[in-house]
């Protein structure tokens, strides 16, 4: 026991540091100005009894990675020839990423810098540490010294991250502070704008070099005595035996966080085991973090909200006879409206659906929900506004909902789902395959349908040529069907097959990506055109949103604006649409369209009816935006609000119905009935979600 004691030196150094900077966090959260609360004895003990076991069992979690680092330390690995095969399998993963077929280069972006950084300093390192045996020694000393330092830094700025959240919020992480990872240059920006950044960071510096040289001095008598194979695995057993009673222990812990005083039990709580909890649960609580108005008064915005807080249904009619066509909804992959000639693009990289739009229901105004797949997905299929946190696609309670297939199906429609990835991915599986569709993915192609596919799936021409194989066999059957296909090829890293466009898959080019999947869409209708039920089919074409979300403001306007058009020649006469609408609007205007007579919990509405009110919702996962009147209001947590007006800025060179650009610029005055509509529509979808209304109804 004394011998692994010893070898946990280290281990033990960093993690009774770790527990000191916790300890010393939760008396400065205590004391915080915004911690306006009094505690009794027994809460006290529980903050700083509990907290101290927490934080421990999550120390054991963090730093199983130390702990698999220092495993790895040895000084037999030199030994030839165990050193020279080592250093080969370095050198041959390095050559394999730097020639350009490796997965990284296939995903794209800075992933294969990073990795060619990583390997060619590991390879670098290795190299030094074999072939300069007299310096080994000292080299050994300088990495290890490095990893302490990162593990150090690590948990001063996390103790520093957690202060300055609790100054904003008054809580542990949440999913808030996921969001911030998913908006970094946002959230840069924010502190550098809002704190004294070199002061901060300096300190930060200071303390996490003085710390390590503390914690080095009192551990290098660990290189100088690497453990032998034996105790290793000694040491690998008591971290196994922590692991597993991490597991049990930490959810007895969490479970003693029942008091009624908030501030009490987010201080007993972790902000690390918080912060992983709000990454898997995926949801921000609207009626914590945001304003609210009372029941009685959202009475006043029913007709608005299309909506009744306790009766979330609405009996939906037509005065036409029903018409079952066949509908086929394509949602495209980053599609950003400026994409299209029609929005003054002058490269010519979408010709097909530029021609398509003129001989279809145009909606020329139209904005998407959100900025990510999930988000346009849960527009398209429940048609409610966005609600804090994630989309409702990839949280735990998304099955058995009321969708666009549970009405198609409730008219003997057969539902599909076509996704030329794997629908795994982003919980699509889980969601659609809960909700009425049978799914069709890249595990149902053939090897011999598959002639291109990347990280993300197979081609969109050939997702399109298995899209029409999938129709044919679903006409033979004599019932309409519902088919939805998300395309995938316009995301990076944009490859493509060769030959088909102007510009090559290799130069993995937004604009290519584009420019391919516009020319895999043809294909399709093509060779739907051939087909004996095209003539009894509508196909709705909307991007699932824009191909980028940075802007100047939270919301910015022209970031959410995405192509939407109606397609069924013979059938709708083609016409632009230049109202404010919402995606949240496409299918229900198809149903409309179909005179589909239906009991309703849809909050989007059919934009072709007299009555429309035009008006649309942006977010990100945090900040809700309501579009109505040239304003812009945005609701936000700690219960704050702000509008823009939205101020038209004119281009000469587009029609009336594209020249749809605006300046947003902050009101001083809030107007304060526009507010409450954004906080009813908010406030009534998160409340119907959060207390199960929006199921799927029995028929």
């Amino acid at each position: 026991m004394k011998s692994i004691l010893k070898h946990h030196l280290v281990y033990t150094n960093i993690a009774i540091f770790y527990l000191i900077v916790s300890f010393l966090t939760r008396i400065i959260l205590l004391f915080h100005p915004i911690t306006q609360s009094k505690f009794s004895g027994l809460e006290i003990l529980k903050i700083f009894g509990f907290g101290l076991v927490s934080d421990l069992f999550i120390f054991v979690f963090v730093g199983a990675i130390l702990w698999l680092y220092l495993m790895f330390l040895s000084n037999s690995k030199f030994k030839k020839p165990y050193g020279y095969i080592i250093l080969g399998v370095f050198v041959a993963l390095l050559i394999y990423i730097l020639s350009g077929k490796s997965i990284l280069s296939e995903y794209g972006g800075v992933l294969p810098e990073i990795g060619i950084a990583f390997v060619s300093l590991k390879t670098i390192f290795f190299a030094a540490l074999l072939f300069t045996e007299k310096f080994r020694k000292q080299i050994r000393l300088a990495l290890f010294s490095l990893t302490i330092f990162l593990f150090v830094l690590l948990i001063i700025q996390n103790a520093v991250s957690e202060f300055f959240f609790w100054n904003e919020f008054g809580v542990r992480y949440n999913f808030i502070a996921v969001d911030y990872l998913v908006y970094t240059n946002a959230v840069i920006g924010n502190i550098m704008e809002s704190y004294p950044v070199v002061p901060l960071f300096a300190s930060v510096g200071i303390l996490s070099f003085a710390a390590t040289y503390i914690i080095i001095i009192k551990s290098k008598s660990y290189l100088e005595n690497l453990p032998n194979f034996s105790n290793k695995l000694k040491i690998i057993g008591v971290q196994l035996l922590l692991l597993v009673s991490a597991l049990f222990i930490l959810p007895a812990i969490t479970s003693q966080q029942n008091s009624s005083n908030v501030f009490a039990n987010e201080l007993q709580s972790n902000g690390l085991q918080k912060f992983y909890k709000a990454f898997t649960n995926s949801e921000l609580d609207y009626f914590e973090f945001y304003e609210t108005l009372p029941e009685e008064e959202l009475a006043e915005f029913e007709a608005i909200v299309n909506m009744n807080y306790k009766n979330n249904t609405n009996n939906i009619t037509s005065e036409g006879t029903e018409i079952k066509k066949n509908v086929v909804l394509i949602t495209v992959e980053s599609l950003s409206e400026e994409f299209m000639k029609h929005y003054g693009n002058q490269n010519n990289i979408t010709p097909f659906l530029d021609q398509l739009a003129e001989e279809s229901l145009f909606f020329t105004n139209l904005y998407a929900t959100g900025n990510r797949t999930v988000r346009g997905l849960e527009a398209v299929t429940l048609c409610l506004p966005p609600t804090p946190g994630e989309s409702v696609v990839k949280r735990k309670d998304n099955k058995n909902k009321f969708t666009t297939a549970s009405v198609f199906n409730s008219k003997g429609y057969t539902s599909k789902f076509l996704y030329g990835g794997d629908a795994y991915f982003d919980n699509m599986q889980d969601f659609f395959g809960g909700n009425g569709y049978d799914i069709v993915d890249k595990s149902s192609l053939k090897p011999n349908e598959i002639s291109f596919s990347n990280i993300w799936g197979v081609c969109d021409e050939d997702m399109a040529k298995k899209a029409i194989q999938v129709m044919n066999e679903e006409a033979k059957t004599g019932k309409p069907f519902f088919n939805h296909w998300m395309t995938v090829s316009n995301h990076r890293p944009f490859t493509y097959p060769e030959g088909k466009i102007s510009i090559s898959g290799t130069a993995k080019s937004r604009e290519g990506g584009v420019m391919y999947t516009d020319y895999a869409l043809k294909q399709f209708f093509e060779m739907a055109k051939k087909q004996a039920w095209f003539k009894n089919t509508v196909f709705v074409i909307v991007a699932d949103h824009c191909a980028s979300s940075s802007g100047k403001t939270e919301l910015p306007m022209d970031k959410y604006r995405i192509p939407a058009f109606i397609y069924a020649p013979g059938f709708i006469q083609p016409q632009k649409i230049d109202k404010l609408v919402s995606q949240i609007d496409v299918m229900p205007t198809v149903l409309g369209i179909l005179n589909f007579k239906y009991q309703s919990k849809f909050f989007g509405k059919d934009v072709l009816k007299t009555n429309y009110i035009p008006r649309a919702f942006i977010a990100t996962y945090q900040d809700l935006g309501y579009i109505k009147d040239d304003i812009l209001t945005i609701i936000s947590p700690q219960k704050k609000v702000k509008q823009f007006d939205l101020i038209q800025q004119k281009n000469e060179t587009l029609g009336t119905e594209y020249s749809i650009f605006y300046e947003e610029k902050q009101k001083t005055k809030i107007d304060v009935k526009l507010k409450k509509e954004t906080i009813a529509i908010y406030q009534t979808a998160s409340h119907i979600l959060k207390t199960k209304k929006y199921e799927k109804l029995n028929r």
